[in-house]
């Protein structure tokens, strides 16, 4: 056997290994981190959105969060999946891993009998003397006694390379049967997982059958709540149009550009503020998203598409709402036919909290990370707890999402 080209090859098919196994542990890691994340959104949505009785929440609402808890479910049986697949490639990568282990292992073994067999023909001390001195001069003898030192480095190079082998074929043995038992746990919860949902499908199929004669009424609501929404974004836009406006020319500066010129004060507020995005404290200690920003589908009708400016975050009744950042106050402005909202000014951005029955705080206070700014308005007739949250730069909308961390 080439021992050369032999240790060249398992070289070059270790390093490849572990690229592979590296790549498809660190995606397994991902895909589990986004399962444990779902699994306690699960735990929220139960705990926040189906702990009180039915007859508590108007219909529209017991949809809406059912049909939330269905998306969510999905998603988390839809990642399993993924894991379980991804798993099942990672086996068969293995088996034929260890395969080759074998192989190669038995080669290596062969190669170091042979040698065993040449070193007992001539393992007499005094023949390797006698191999020596019958030399023609120094110089050979000098090359022989190199030969006689590289032939037992070799042997004990083979020795270590079997031990080597053995025990990464027994560490491929274990991690494979782990693998089984992670793969045979992940498709017991997914079993679990859908057969919940299967009697949620049918809990959904139900309450919409017993509304059915009242659809009307319900798109009546929904165009109402978009009606609302699209006001509301209205006045925001306005309010923030108005900040900016009155700061710049508080400073004695002029910008058509509809953004803040900075003080060198804001300037380093706004800088901290995006240094912490992903870091940012939730605005309530307990809550789940419910309506995520961006265009979407309602919850109530998958036909009627919504675009949220922010989002909306369920929580428990009488929550309190904490500011995510040092700030200011910059507003504090009551709707007509609507809840208060807050606007706290970071630099150049705004974080804004809207849906609130009691505020705390008042136009130009300075805030701190994690104060109490008021608490989250309870709608009895719908029965749910819901806080408008939205972060914007300038007058831009941002994820409010994305800054936060993930709790």
């Amino acid at each position: 056997m080439n021992t050369k080209r032999f240790y060249t090859t398992l070289i070059f098919t270790l390093i490849l290994s572990c690229f592979a196994v590296s790549a498809q542990s660190d995606k397994q890691k991902k895909l589990e981190k986004q399962r444990q994340q779902i699994i306690k959104e699960m735990k929220q949505i139960n705990a926040l959105l189906f702990t009180k009785k039915k007859e508590e929440k108007s219909a529209i609402t017991l949809i809406e969060d059912l049909n939330y808890k269905i998306n969510t479910r999905k998603n988390l049986i839809r990642i399993t999946n993924e894991q379980a697949n991804l798993l099942t490639r990672e086996i068969n990568a293995n088996q034929k891993e260890i395969t080759s282990l074998r192989t190669q292992l038995q080669e290596l073994k062969d190669d170091y009998a042979a040698m065993v067999v040449k070193s007992y023909k001539s393992k007499s001390e005094q023949s390797k003397v006698m191999f020596l001195l019958s030399s023609d001069n120094f110089q050979q003898a000098y090359k022989r006694l190199q030969y006689i030192k590289q032939y037992r480095a070799y042997q004990k190079e083979q020795g270590e390379a079997i031990k080597a082998k053995t025990k990464e074929l027994q560490d491929r043995n274990i991690q494979l049967s782990k693998q089984k038992e992670d793969k045979k746990k992940l498709i017991e919860e997914n079993r679990v997982a859908k057969r919940e949902l299967e009697g949620e499908l049918k809990q959904r199929e139900v309450l919409m059958a017993s509304i059915k004669a009242d659809m009307g009424k319900f798109a009546a609501q929904i165009k109402k709540k978009k009606q609302e929404a699209d006001r509301l974004d209205k006045e925001i836009d306005r309010l923030i149009k108005e900040a900016i406006a009155a700061s710049n020319k508080k400073a004695g500066k002029k910008s058509s550009t509809g953004k803040f010129v900075l003080t060198p004060e804001a300037k380093k507020l706004a800088s901290n503020f995006e240094a912490n995005k992903g870091k940012l404290g939730w605005p309530v200690s307990r809550g789940v998203i419910k309506a995520r920003f961006g265009k979407g589908r309602s919850l109530t009708d998958s036909s009627v598409e919504v675009n949220n400016s922010g989002i909306k975050i369920a929580t428990e009744k009488d929550a309190e709402v904490k500011a995510v950042f040092n700030g200011e106050v910059s507003q504090i402005h009551l709707m007509k036919r609507g809840n208060p909202t807050i606007l706290i000014r970071h630099g150049n951005y705004f974080s804004i909290y809207h849906n609130l029955s009691k505020i705390y705080v008042k136009k130009g206070d300075k805030i701190t990370t994690g104060q109490v700014i008021g608490e989250v308005f309870t709608n009895k007739i719908k029965g749910e707890t819901l806080l408008d949250f939205r972060i914007y730069k300038n007058g831009k909308k941002l994820n409010p999402e994305s800054w936060l961390s993930k709790n």
